[in-house]
């Protein structure tokens, strides 16, 4: 299948990487020429411009926009007056989902589709693929159902739940179409709030095990912020926070990706604050 991709940065350029290992044809163009050239250099079509990127592809055109969500109406501006009845613009970035219903909305009476998609992923994309949660007409996340199964990750990224292959769909897949237009930013908002969330919990938990050795300190100066320190004696033990994430990874409760992550970046470089 063929489509633009407008936005080449971190996770953009590498989606097309994805997709162009997949078989699929990628008209590409971002703001600075570096990025195009080097896809073109990956078998990408270039483009100088948004109303290049809609010259160049067949129609009707899908075209996916990988941009901050500050220039996403921006650039549906620009590239609007180039497109035609039953063409599809996507917004795979981090979108407010209130403003997918006014862009379908203003894009209908040119008989434009929008379909918003949040896409998880980041830099490892590339090789783990990406989950997104898929917003927009049925019969146009169909039409483009090639490209969102070269993006996921597939059956392979996680052990198979219980009861599951009763129940059919693209879910397990890594792809979802999670309703209307809206959606699917929807969906990923949420999905960002739980993401925020976890990553808090490992950052203050860390925080809490490596003040655990305050108690050794022997000149803590008293403030008005601070709570005096009782039982010095119960605060004597230095943490090794490299080798505590490293073993929650293993059958604990609270293992996952981020943690991974974190277990990484610890062991590159153990005294991160």
């Amino acid at each position: 299948m063929q489509i633009g991709m407008i936005g080449l940065g971190r996770m953009g350029a590498n989606m097309v990487r994805r997709l162009i290992r997949k078989g699929h044809s990628c008209v590409v163009f971002n703001r600075s020429p570096q990025a195009v050239n080097e896809l073109v250099k990956e078998k990408a079509i270039g483009a100088a411009s948004v109303a290049d990127v809609a010259k160049k592809l067949e129609r009707p055109r899908a075209i996916w926009l990988m941009v901050p969500a500050a220039v996403v109406d921006d650039t549906i501006a620009n590239l609007a007056p180039h497109l035609e009845p039953g063409d599809i613009l996507i917004d795979g970035g981090n979108s407010y989902y209130v403003d997918d219903l006014r862009r379908a909305k203003e894009l209908s009476p040119k008989k434009v589709h929008y379909v918003d998609v949040g896409t998880s992923g980041g830099v490892w994309g590339l090789e783990r693929g990406y989950c997104m949660m898929i917003g927009g007409e049925a019969d146009v996340i169909r039409r483009l159902d090639p490209i969102f199964s070269s993006l996921a990750p597939g059956t392979g990224a996680a052990p198979r739940t219980a009861g599951r292959e009763k129940i059919d769909g693209t879910a397990e897949h890594g792809y979802l179409h999670c309703g209307p237009n809206g959606a699917g930013h929807f969906v990923k908002m949420v999905h960002n709030g739980i993401e925020y969330g976890i990553m808090a919990a490992y950052a203050e938990g860390l925080s809490v095990l490596r003040g655990a050795n305050v108690g050794k300190g022997t000149n803590n100066a008293a403030d008005a912020e601070t709570t005096p320190l009782r039982d010095p004696e119960h605060y004597q033990y230095d943490m090794n926070l490299r080798d505590i994430a490293e073993v929650w990874r293993r059958g604990s409760v609270i293992a996952s990706w981020l943690l991974d992550l974190t277990a990484a970046a610890l062991l590159q470089d153990p005294n991160l604050a």
